[in-house]
């Protein structure tokens, strides 16, 4: 039988570690107790060939049960370890995708919303499409207001108006100069929409809106710096 080191097999069973030192104490001639620790009994100079033929079979199959259990964990935890780095990477893809879809979706809200107040604008109409009257009722200044102001704004723009001139569009301040729906300072103003403002609501209600358009982004917006300010 050759003469194979002892070395190459790690010795996992303790009954098998107790026969190998025992046998190194033999092969030895030492009286000393036996050395039950399997890294130093590794170390030295025993070989199989010197232990017991009865306990090589032995030492053999507990040190590869050893060698396989370590290669085992070391697969386990690689295995761990990639399904680890395969979730982190699973998870970033899907928050990314989220994140696009998310965006995406913004995105498309925003243009809905850019093309209803481009429609609610093209159906407004003109102040020149609408007959000149001898007067006009709160009823006819409303109705031509509602055909005239985007029907998103309407509810802000006819709230100014409630509190300016309460929709009289003659309304008069003495001391101020201002004049019509929107109480223009001073009245004259209006004259850039129309040379009849005295006397039209409808020129009113178109320098009106190219106002609030003007100096605060829509009627809502005049509409909220009014509440605030009681004035715009």
């Amino acid at each position: 039988m050759s003469r194979i080191s002892v070395r190459g097999f790690a010795v996992a069973s303790a009954t098998a570690v107790t026969a190998v030192g025992s046998v190194v104490g033999v092969a030895s001639g030492s009286t000393a107790a036996p050395n039950n620790d399997a890294e130093a009994t590794a170390a030295g100079t025993t070989l199989l060939a010197d232990i017991p033929a009865g306990q090589q079979a032995q030492v053999q199959t507990a040190s590869l049960t050893q060698q396989a259990q370590t290669m085992a964990i070391a697969a386990d935890a690689t295995a761990k370890k990639d399904a680890e780095e395969a979730a982190r990477k699973a998870a970033a893809e899907t928050a990314i995708a989220k994140k696009k879809e998310a965006e995406k979706a913004e995105q498309e809200a925003k243009e809905r919303e850019e093309a209803e107040k481009a429609a609610s604008r093209s159906a407004a109409r003109d102040a020149s499409s609408f007959a000149v009257q001898a007067s006009y009722s709160v009823a006819d200044v409303q109705a031509i207001a509602r055909q005239m102001v985007p029907a998103d704004q309407f509810q802000c723009f006819s709230n100014i108006v409630d509190h300016e001139s309460s929709w009289n569009y003659q309304a008069s301040n003495p001391s101020s100069g201002a004049y019509g729906l929107v109480q223009a300072l001073p009245g004259s103003k209006m004259a850039s929409a129309g040379a009849d403002w005295q006397t039209n609501p409808a020129t009113q209600i178109k320098w009106g809106l190219n106002y609030m358009d003007s100096r605060y982004g829509s009627p809502c917006g005049a509409w909220e710096f009014w509440q605030a300010n009681n004035w715009y």
